[in-house]
């Protein structure tokens, strides 16, 4: 009997775990950090029941988009070590489930947002499943621009806060999805990078493909991070946030730009890592800044 529950209960676990990743938790918790910002940054008043609802729809909605893409990408994803172990590709769990929780969390995260909170914040959530399932995803085996495609539903989670805390959008709502879709591009550069070599076996056509040196890819990253200087102090200057924010950004944006320029003066695996590492450090720490710095 004893042995019966614990199994049952690494089943339990067993079963839960591959749903977190069919979900992708971790990037959909992401999404809901700058969905939370995109809520805060607006000057109206802060409305925690709202706050509740535009969360918990975009991370439905997010979700749902995840498991979307690992349904349709399961025979590629199978081809990777990186993602030979998601649920889908492992064949731990059916495409057809897949396919109906993708559906599901989808259509319920965009007509939750629509019914309690605007009916522009439910289009922008389905805006984002749209472009991210019927145009990145395919276009991964099509074109290198997939990654600029890729990075406009990123992009987008601040402008579902926003229009969901202010019921428009304005010149700094886009601001903010200026820094979050010129972000993505360094980030995006170094991983595919990285697994280059995984990428191209599994027929994604990515910028990093016969990049051997990092010369190309990282040329790239250079350029989007100079942008990123540029565009990430805007808040500082249409009054969105306090001048004391373009310090804390000039200093982390500085950072990132210089981590950019050690991968391309040496296009190594090392340098690669800390690029990436160093976007997963520079994004929170910037909405952190900008929420602080807040006028």
């Amino acid at each position: 009997m004893k042995t019966a529950v614990i199994t049952a209960r690494a089943q339990a676990t067993s079963r839960w775990s591959d749903i977190s990743q069919l979900v992708k938790a971790r990037l959909t918790f992401l999404v809901l950090v700058t969905t939370a910002v995109g809520y805060y940054l607006p000057d109206t008043p802060f409305d925690p029941a709202g706050f509740f609802h535009v969360l918990f729809g975009a991370a439905l909605a997010a979700g749902g988009a995840a498991a979307l893409n690992q349904w349709w990408e399961r025979d590629f994803d199978a081809l990777m070590v990186r993602t030979r172990e998601r649920p889908v590709a492992a064949g731990r769990m059916p495409a057809r489930s897949a396919l109906f929780l993708g559906c599901t969390l989808a259509a319920a995260g965009i007509i939750y947002l629509a019914v309690t909170t605007n009916l522009l914040a439910a289009f922008l959530a389905a805006l984002t499943v749209v472009i991210y399932v019927l145009a990145y995803t395919p276009l991964k085996r099509v074109t290198t621009t997939n990654t600029l495609i890729g990075a406009v539903p990123g992009a987008l989670p601040p402008l579902i806060g926003w229009a969901a805390a202010a019921g428009s959008l304005d010149f700094a709502a886009w601001t903010l999805f200026a820094i979050l879709f010129i972000w993505q591009m360094p980030h995006f550069f170094a991983i595919a990078w990285m697994y280059r070599h995984e990428y191209q076996s599994a027929g994604f056509r990515m910028l990093s493909r016969d990049d051997e040196s990092g010369g190309r890819s990282a040329s790239q990253a250079v350029l989007f991070c100079i942008g990123l200087l540029i565009v990430g102090g805007f808040p500082a200057f249409i009054g969105m946030a306090h001048p004391l924010y373009l310090v804390a950004e000039l200093l982390l944006s500085g950072a990132f730009t210089t981590l950019a320029m050690r991968f391309h003066r040496d296009g190594t695996l090392r340098n690669a890592r800390l690029l990436f590492l160093g976007s997963i450090v520079y994004l929170p720490s910037l909405l952190a800044a900008l929420t602080i710095a807040k006028t």
